[in-house]
């Protein structure tokens, strides 16, 4: 049974629920959806906020999603006009009188709000909050952020188990679910791209890179201190760029740097105290620029991704002015498919680092063999998430078709990545007793991945109203 080419997008253009524009007066309008998807996602100038009241504002850690009764966001970061950073909760409305309208104002549930976001600026001040205005702060056309906000990975999935279209997508064959979940993947790959696109066009191509590793170190936890960093690297560049220099640079920035000895473990108080040697000439110059550590959060996380030893890691890569080309050379490299993984390895592992490979952080116990900086599954994480997407983005935006089609090959037979808890329960949902195909593949997994956004995420638990069974039934009628 044939399959054709766009099958995938054509029904994401045709079914998938859309952050539609809406017309107001004259000129086109966010949904409130969409509008919150920008502000959770950041497609910003982020270097150049400001307030409606002419105050900058730097975003530090947006906040986290709130799906309770109150403001639509959670425990954001922020540094207003200059001055220390701030924690509390955002709101955002499409105008600011929605402020008033909504009740807000009289509500205690909004009464750690600290920024308000909207849409246009007001004609009139509406309320003391700080209100940041989005209409001229995009990094992209609205129209560009509403095709690529349409779909995100979810936090979590409907509650049900088996989903409406899971008897249909089995009824498929092998090749028909690997061509459909292939397409998707690619068209996640395009999503991801689109961010480091728009970012280019701010900052540079480099400036692009560095963003989307280090967000990729970030993890689900610390994305945004990381991209943070990221963007302040044109100004924490040391004198003599060595790995010491850059990672107590990078650590006294964000905060991590630790002001007492350990006081029981001799060679991490000697690689402090050279830290510090770097570090205290520096801090009073980048003091307005440092983070609090309430930035990180560190509960929960793995001792291999503790954001301390990924800083580690991304020093010795900032020593090395030749990595984006090296990365281009990686991927005009004739290399059969069994190779990419431990090649891209071997360009993104650093020089052995006698202290970091002996230490998941700065107060850890010493381990007892040394592990590398890198490992095998974390260069999965950042070939899909910052490598292949940021060389489609270059390629697509250098109009260069053949580069296009190297970095979708590698996409579509890259390895599978570790398993998650979001992928355990799209399986059970979606495919409901029906394997991957084999072998698996990390294009199945991230094909998954966009399935459910596009689709399952603003659906209820019953699928009401999702039209894919019926566009499945259909592919599944097709003549051979």
């Amino acid at each position: 049974m044939s399959l054709p080419a766009d099958c995938y997008e054509s029904w994401r253009q045709a079914c998938a629920p859309r952050n539609r524009l809406r017309e107001a007066d004259t000129e086109e309008t966010p949904t409130e959806q969409l509008l919150q998807q920008i502000w959770r996602h950041q497609r910003l100038n982020r270097g150049r906020l400001r307030l409606t009241d002419g105050r900058t504002v730097i975003v530090l850690h947006p906040g986290f999603g709130n799906r309770e009764a109150g403001p639509d966001f959670r425990r954001a970061l922020l540094r207003l006009g200059g001055g220390t950073p701030v924690s509390g909760d955002v709101e955002v409305d499409l105008r600011a009188d929605g402020w008033t309208q909504h009740g807000h104002a009289g509500n205690p549930a909004f009464s750690g709000v600290r920024l308000h976001v909207v849409w246009s600026p007001p004609a009139r001040t509406v309320s003391d909050l700080p209100t940041l205005a989005l209409r001229d702060q995009l990094d992209a056309p609205l129209e560009t952020l509403a095709e690529e906000l349409s779909g995100v990975v979810p936090d979590q999935l409907p509650a049900g188990q088996e989903g409406a279209c899971a008897a249909r997508f089995a009824a498929l064959t092998e090749t028909q679910r690997a061509g459909l979940l292939e397409q998707a993947a690619l068209v996640r790959l395009r999503v991801k791209a689109g961010r480091w696109e728009a970012r280019a066009r701010q900052a540079g191509w480099e400036a692009a890179l560095w963003e989307a590793l280090f967000t990729a170190l970030g993890y689900k936890h610390n994305v945004w201190p990381m991209r943070r960093l990221a963007e302040l690297l044109p100004r924490l560049r040391p004198e003599k760029p060595d790995p010491l220099a850059w990672q107590a640079r990078l650590l006294g920035v964000a905060g991590l740097l630790p002001r007492e000895l350990s006081r029981r473990r001799a060679e991490t108080d000697l690689w402090l105290r050279t830290a510090w040697d770097h570090w205290w000439r520096e801090q009073a110059a980048l003091a307005d620029v440092t983070l609090p550590p309430r930035a990180w959060r560190l509960a929960g996380v793995r001792p291999a991704n503790h954001p301390q030893r990924r800083l580690a890691l991304a020093a010795h890569w900032l020593c090395r002015p030749d990595l984006p080309a090296a990365l281009e050379a990686w991927l005009w490299a004739d290399l059969p498919a069994n190779r990419w993984v431990a090649t891209l390895h071997r360009c993104l592992q650093p020089e052995p680092d006698p202290f970091w490979e002996h230490h998941w952080n700065l107060r850890a116990t010493p381990l007892p063999q040394p592990c590398a900086l890198l490992g095998p599954a974390r260069v999965t994480d950042l070939a899909l998430n910052a490598v292949l997407p940021w060389l489609w983005s270059r390629a697509r935006a250098g109009m260069n078709a053949a580069a296009r089609r190297r970095v979708e090959e590698r996409c579509r037979a890259w390895p599978a990545a570790q398993d998650n808890a979001v992928l355990r329960l799209a399986r059970q949902r979606l495919l409901a007793g029906v394997a991957l195909p084999r072998p698996r593949r990390a294009a199945h997994q991230q094909g998954l991945l966009q399935w459910v956004a596009d689709f399952c995420q603003t659906r209820d638990a019953r699928c009401t109203g999702c039209p894919l069974p019926v566009r499945l039934a259909a592919l599944e009628r097709r003549p051979k």
